[in-house]
């Protein structure tokens, strides 16, 4: 039995808004075990995302808690939680997050320089090489395809070989040819680097190559 890497425990999430008190998400249970690859479907308004911010310590629930990696991340402020991202977690985003002015090069570098790992340039030519991009490490994002962009996006989020990858609607903004290419890669992160994968999509082909799939339904849970 693989051991948990992600432990969610009833968690709920409520805004306020003119019409009242939303509820974004409620009372969701989720174990996800070291190297799963996990999808998470659902119409656009489900909460998919948010569900996905709170897994990743980028926002917190009203109620419940997060156990991830060992640590309980609700209890912990911001700078507790940046620092387990910056050395553990990965993202991959539908809109990339590339900064405009970098080149590839340099944007993979970026979360090295921020942890201070020693041959950052190195690590970062090596991880653009494993997505197929080592002819494109001087380009800048406007002088690459969606699916470049998303793979510089990839081989940014693997970089610091991270024990858990989000990925966020990674195929959204491509075409079916890059789309498939995409999640190709992603699995394979997943099998070469036993990183723990876990994608929100409305990709039902992508979602369903995962090994296990959830959906959400007005915020809650429904398998």
């Amino acid at each position: 039995m693989k051991n948990s890497i992600l432990e969610v425990k009833n968690i709920t999430k409520e805004v306020n808004s003119p019409e009242g008190v939303l509820t974004i998400i409620k009372n969701i249970n989720l174990s996800i075990g070291s190297g799963d690859v996990v999808s998470i479907v659902g119409p656009s308004g489900s909460g998919k995302t948010t569900l996905l911010a709170i897994m990743a310590g980028l926002d917190l629930p009203t109620k419940g808690s997060i156990n991830l990696l060992g640590s309980k991340i609700t209890t912990l402020n911001e700078d507790k939680r940046s620092q387990i991202r910056g050395k553990d977690v990965g993202f991959v985003f539908q809109s990339f997050h590339l900064l405009p002015r970098l080149s590839a090069l340099d944007n993979v570098m970026l979360p090295l320089e921020i942890s201070g790992s020693e041959h950052a340039q190195e690590k970062a030519k090596d991880a653009l090489a494993r997505v197929g991009l080592e002819k494109r490490v001087q380009h800048f994002p406007n002088q690459l395809s969606g699916g470049e962009k998303q793979r510089v996006a990839i081989a940014r989020a693997m970089v610091n070989n991270p024990k858990i990858l989000f990925a966020d609607e990674p195929t959204g903004n491509l075409d079916k040819s890059s789309s498939k290419a995409v999640s190709e890669l992603l699995f394979s992160v997943n099998q070469s680097m036993d990183t723990t994968l876990i994608i929100v999509t409305h990709d039902l082909i992508l979602a369903d190559q995962c090994n296990t799939l959830h959906e959400l339904a007005e915020g809650e849970l429904i398998c």
